[in-house]
């Protein structure tokens, strides 16, 4: 447990509730709102109590109420107030703040009641573009300002993938029901990033057609053997941070060469790297700036 973060400064929770530190300050000294422990060198530290308190502060003003009335009410009230006035258009930021304590705290118990709850209301699509998606990059953001560790990040990641496992092994027992094209979806050497590309898959299954998913970092050269699977194949990959921007192009070039030698293929691509491509280089080639968007085409 020693790796559990029971301790956050005031530029966490400004990270972590999207509530500026200077705004937190005047709320602790006009309203007594939180009662932070401070360093020898006057640096205030919060605990999680204080997160999670100013995590439902935060969902009660987005909510219309005034930071003065909320002052007044003990911490009890809070969650009570939190909880009635919860609707289907805002759980998903509830849902979000609790995925983010579990993270924080390793909570297993709270990240799959948090889950339930929402399977309860909302199919896995909407779970997953709702919250997991937005869950996702926030919790870059925080990684991105030293916020959480990795560890934190490859906690909740598994959690996720876990459950985009379950629902696309749902899928995979019917039969597809399209069959004008199928689909391979794998990720280039060295790249190991497979969230978006797994979600990607589970989106081709419910749209009825036939896939395989090859994972994360295949070479190019085992790919010429996918060619017989379907007379169309469309190939699908998700740069994230493989291949580097000056060697980007010329994979995407290097594809054709090595997998389209015979038979032309499509190849759909996302990731943040596609930024780097001209786009100009084969008509057989797509560039998503989105999931939604290559959804959209199947």
């Amino acid at each position: 447990m020693n790796n559990v973060k029971q301790t956050f400064s005031i530029k966490d929770l400004e990270n972590l509730c999207g509530v500026k530190a200077h705004t937190i300050r005047i709320w602790e000294k006009r309203y007594n709102l939180l009662t932070p422990n401070r360093t020898d060198t006057n640096i205030r530290m919060y605990n999680l109590k204080n997160l999670q308190k100013l995590l439902n502060v935060t969902y009660l003003v987005n909510s219309g109420y005034k930071i003065s009335r909320i002052s007044k009410l003990n911490e009890q009230e809070i969650n009570e107030y939190v909880r009635s006035i919860v609707s289907d258009n805002s759980t998903k930021n509830q849902a979000i703040n609790s995925f983010k304590i579990s993270m924080l705290n390793y909570d297993l118990e709270l990240f799959l009641g948090t889950y339930e709850q929402l399977a309860q209301r909302r199919n896995f699509r909407q779970i997953f573009t709702d919250v997991f998606i937005p869950l996702l990059k926030e919790i870059g953001l925080l990684w991105q300002t030293d916020t959480i560790n990795p560890a934190h990040e490859h906690f909740v990641t598994n959690l996720i993938k876990q459950k985009l496992l379950l629902n696309i092994e749902r899928l995979q027992y019917s039969k597809p029901t399209k069959k004008d094209k199928a689909f391979i979806l794998f990720l280039p050497e060295n790249e190991i990033h497979e969230l978006g590309l797994l979600y990607i898959n589970y989106e081709i299954l419910l749209h009825g057609y036939k896939a395989i998913y090859l994972g994360p970092s295949i070479p190019l050269d085992s790919l010429p053997t996918m060619l017989s699977f379907h007379e169309k194949t469309v190939f699908v990959s998700y740069f994230t941070i493989k291949p580097e921007k000056d060697n980007i192009e010329k994979y995407v070039e290097e594809f054709n060469t090595v997998v389209c030698s015979e038979r032309v293929s499509e190849f759909w691509m996302l990731g943040k790297q596609i930024m780097h491509v001209s786009k100009t280089s084969a008509p057989n080639h797509r560039y998503y700036d989105a999931i939604s968007t290559l959804i959209s085409d199947l």
